[in-house]
């Protein structure tokens, strides 16, 4: 939106173009509030270290064209054809939002032998190297018997990550920390039966953000990696979020407190979610401060045939998105001046 700027002799027009069209200029004559976009949010709080406003662009109707993509791949286990193809759609959309892309290739040892996986890395460049990570998986179940699609488990939380990379990625303003959108490859376990046949100290699950964590201890950057935000299963069209009790407090309080500002209170609530063997929790074990925002309990459809783009919604992705583009500038505050 440009900007306009009043001079003496304009200043009745812009007047009259205030009291006409409320919804076009920043400021008028009388101090009274502005309609409320539910496509574009603006914070209203004073800007401060902790509380940076933020406008908030998320298009929950384009996170949903991005689940739809995926779905018409159909299953996307690892090491497959049907990954391959969301990847390369993963790594097109992020370029042609500006993000600088790299990938991470390597070769995981499973019970059913040995799989190529690949993480997909998108950054935001921050006027710090302050890392904050907000990552999702991208692979679905491996099931020899059953049509696995997965739109909630990990359409849903794909969709929205790419949303936010849009987002960020035409923001004028540098962030600043460092933002690094990260997508995991093999997040699922390839057993069918998830942990019968995992091995000791070798878990069959979260493959790709065990190996991301590696990287990050191998390439010096774990101390300047200072949150991670996880999304998993956060698209249900009934959708209620529970506190994950593994996550870190002061992470999860920012986002349920600037949740419930947006309006979003019944969507952030304070109930307890029982999550395990999710991709935070490498993370926790390395020190760095994570967050899952996930609905497990409640969600009936999870590693079902009928885990389908009807069980989700465009609205839901949408509250999600909104609430960790609001909550960034104040995560970014709370770590740079810890």
């Amino acid at each position: 939106m440009p900007r306009v700027r009043t001079t003496p002799r304009a200043r009745s027009f812009v007047i009259a173009s205030c009291v006409l069209l409320p919804l076009l200029f920043a400021a008028c004559p009388k101090n009274e509030p502005l309609p409320v976009n539910p496509r574009v949010r603006v914070s209203t709080a004073p800007a401060s270290p902790s509380s940076v406003p933020l406008t908030i662009a998320f298009n929950g109707e384009r996170a949903m064209e991005h689940v739809r993509k995926q779905l018409d791949i159909g299953p996307r286990p690892p090491d497959t054809p049907a990954l391959e193809k969301t990847r390369n759609y993963i790594i097109d959309q992020l370029k042609l939002d500006g993000l600088k892309v790299t990938t991470d290739e390597f070769i995981a040892s499973t019970p059913v032998g040995e799989k190529k996986l690949i993480n997909i890395i998108g950054e935001i460049p921050g006027e710090t190297n302050n890392l904050i990570l907000i990552a999702s998986h991208y692979d679905t179940k491996l099931y020899n018997d059953m049509r696995f699609i997965g739109a909630n488990d990990p359409g849903a939380s794909v969709g929205t990550l790419l949303e936010i990379g849009r987002v960020l990625g035409n923001t004028n303003e540098k962030p600043k920390a460092t933002y690094r959108l990260v997508f995991f490859d093999g997040e699922e376990a390839l057993c069918e039966g998830w942990d019968e046949c995992g091995k000791p100290n070798a878990p069959d699950n979260t493959y790709g953000s065990r190996h991301y964590v590696s990287q990050l201890h191998e390439r010096g950057e774990l101390g300047r990696t200072r949150a991670l935000i996880l999304l998993d299963m956060m698209g249900y069209k009934k959708l209620e979020l529970g506190r994950d009790t593994m996550s870190t407090k002061w992470l999860q309080d920012i986002i349920w407190e600037t949740g419930s500002s947006l309006g979003y209170g019944k969507i952030f609530v304070d109930r307890s979610e029982g999550v395990g063997g999710d991709d935070h929790e490498p993370f926790l074990a390395a020190g760095i401060d994570s967050v899952d925002l996930i609905q497990l309990n409640g969600y009936p459809y999870w590693h079902k045939p009928d885990d389908t783009i009807d069980k989700i919604s465009a609205d839901s992705m949408r509250v999600v998105g909104d609430t960790v583009l609001a909550s960034l500038p104040r995560i970014a505050a709370h770590v740079l001046k810890s």
